[in-house]
């Protein structure tokens, strides 16, 4: 079939202007599916990385926003007693916005000494040390870096807060890399909440029941001055993002109609172009074209056609989401939209298995000329 394409190449340029248009339509319904399926991965790698299962979040019960829930700091000693606790982190959470919004940041505050063990980060400029030394000093995500264009040594404020960023990370977590990293008792100071923090965050001992840890912790506080609702991580974020999930689940509809209208594009462009050569396919057969030669330069045809329009949407979404840094979050907790490589072989795999299906009615039309009247061109 190789030897044939530059037959296949020169047909669908001879109508350029419909193959163009196609190639359009196809590239931009591939666009918007892969920026679908982006945003999709990004949500299952944030509730699926194993931190999310193996973590617990001691937050303030009957609280959702981190402006309003006030733990207690030393809730850190009582819970590291707990049997199967591994470790205990208090963290102080602050966010320019709660509700929905593209552009959430985050800042974090930790016990200095216990970010890079509690964090699987990378620091790729600046420097620990810096970190430490200074309370006002904070590493940033190199996603948020790359979208606010901040570099190491520069300041950076949110709300009240402004910070001296030492240090740009990568995280294996993509939505870590939307956050702000600072010391626990500069946003304690700032916030005018000294000696409590805005959840705690519960590691714990391998082939641990995590869910009799969470009834434990609960037990522990109901009495207390501040109960608490304890959830494992990925569950909590799961919580937060319950309406941002609800809109996930719909933009998969988004993505299928995109698949409909590749292959009604393509479909349509085929059936056009079999029509206007039917007496060329008559002339191939008196040459000696089999009708199973010309329904197989006629798929190949429609399968070429959507994979060219496949591969420049998937380019186009993979570089725009690449470039932009896409992210969204609600109550402090982010999705990254990933340009990964799984988003671009969905790309390509349903832009070619489109082409193909599509081209399938007419190319079976095609190999099923008559002769004779297609050569008096009465059909």
């Amino acid at each position: 079939m190789f030897r044939f394409l530059p037959l296949i190449l020169k047909t669908l340029w001879r109508h350029r202007s419909r193959t163009i248009l196609t190639v359009a339509g196809s590239a931009t319904s591939l666009f918007v599916m892969c920026f679908v399926g982006a945003m999709n991965d990004g949500m299952a790698n944030l509730l699926q990385h194993q931190s999310a299962k193996e973590t617990l979040i001691v937050f303030q019960a009957n609280k959702f926003c981190p402006a309003s829930s006030h733990l207690p700091e030393d809730y850190v000693q009582r819970i590291a007693e707990l049997p199967h606790v591994r470790d205990v982190t208090p963290i102080q959470v602050f966010t320019n916005n709660c509700r929905a919004s593209l552009d959430v940041v985050v800042f974090c505050g930790l016990p200095a000494e216990k970010v890079r063990h509690v964090r699987e980060f990378e620091l790729i400029s600046g420097s620990w040390k810096e970190f430490e030394k200074h309370q006002d000093a904070a590493i940033m995500g190199e996603s948020l870096a790359a979208r606010r264009n901040v570099k190491p040594g520069q300041k950076f404020s949110i709300g009240e807060f402004t910070v001296t960023v030492v240090g740009i990370f990568r995280a294996r977590e993509p939505a870590e890399e939307t956050s702000v990293y600072t010391h626990l008792p500069f946003l304690q100071r700032g916030q005018k909440l000294a000696g409590t923090v805005t959840q705690l965050e519960v590691l714990l001992k391998p082939e641990t029941d995590a869910t009799a840890v969470c009834d434990a912790v609960d037990e522990l506080f109901r009495g207390g001055p501040v109960a608490t609702q304890t959830r494992l991580k990925g569950v909590f974020q799961a919580k937060s993002l319950g309406d941002l999930a609800q809109i996930l689940g719909m933009a998969r509809y988004l993505g299928y109609a995109c698949v409909v209208l590749v292959l009604s594009l393509v479909a349509t462009t085929t059936f056009m172009s079999v029509q206007d050569r039917t007496r060329e396919h008559a002339v191939l057969q008196t040459l000696g074209f089999t009708g199973a030669r010309i329904f197989s330069l006629v798929l190949s045809e429609s399968a070429i056609l959507g994979l060219i329009g496949g591969v420049t949407g998937t380019s186009l979404a993979i570089v725009f989401l690449h470039l932009s840094q896409i992210s969204v979050g609600a109550e402090a907790v982010t999705i990254s939209f990933v340009p990964s490589v799984g988003v671009a072989v969905r790309g390509l795999t349903v832009s070619l298995f489109s082409g193909m299906i599509a081209g399938l009615i007419p190319a079976f039309r095609a190999s099923r000329v008559a002769i004779v009247p297609a050569l008096r061109n009465q059909i």
